[in-house]
């Protein structure tokens, strides 16, 4: 029978052991950004959020309010605030921006409209205005725009 060599290692002492114990506590804070470190993504966050990415200001807080429910129902709450933090997330961002345009839920199941009439796309198309919403006084069409 062959016999194995045994090596012999360096033996622990209390330096190498503070030393070993203080560069793993050191390590395991690397992966940590910014975002990690906050307490939780409030709402005001997610309008400081929505605002940068839709390009637009004084978003409705209630509107706000519900989507980033919907969102945290999705368990999107941590990915918004790496997004929020620089991280590129492409398909999250253009559900982000299609949410406020369109007023919906970014939920796919849920068929809640969270704002209709108040939606960024009545904005980007201001030559028509919401279906069922009056455009003005009775006849209002008759006349053609001014100038």
């Amino acid at each position: 029978m062959p016999r194995t060599k045994l090596t012999q290692t360096a033996p622990l002492t209390r330096r190498s052991f503070l030393l070993a114990t203080s560069a793993v506590s050191v390590l395991s804070l690397a992966p940590l950004t910014a975002w990690a470190l906050s307490p939780s993504f409030d709402v005001e966050a997610f309008i400081a959020l929505s605002e940068k990415q839709v390009g637009s200001t004084d978003l409705p807080k209630d509107i706000a309010t519900a989507m980033l429910k919907a969102y945290s129902g999705l368990g999107k709450e941590n990915a918004l605030a790496a997004l929020a933090a620089g991280k590129k997330d492409p398909d999250l961002t253009n559900s982000l921006v299609t949410a406020w345009y369109t007023g919906e839920s970014p939920d796919p199941n849920d068929l809640l409209v969270l704002d209709y009439t108040e939606a960024l796309i009545w904005q980007a198309m201001d030559y028509t205005k919401p279906m069922g919403y009056c455009g003005g006084a009775v006849g209002y069409w008759a006349d053609p725009p001014e100038a």
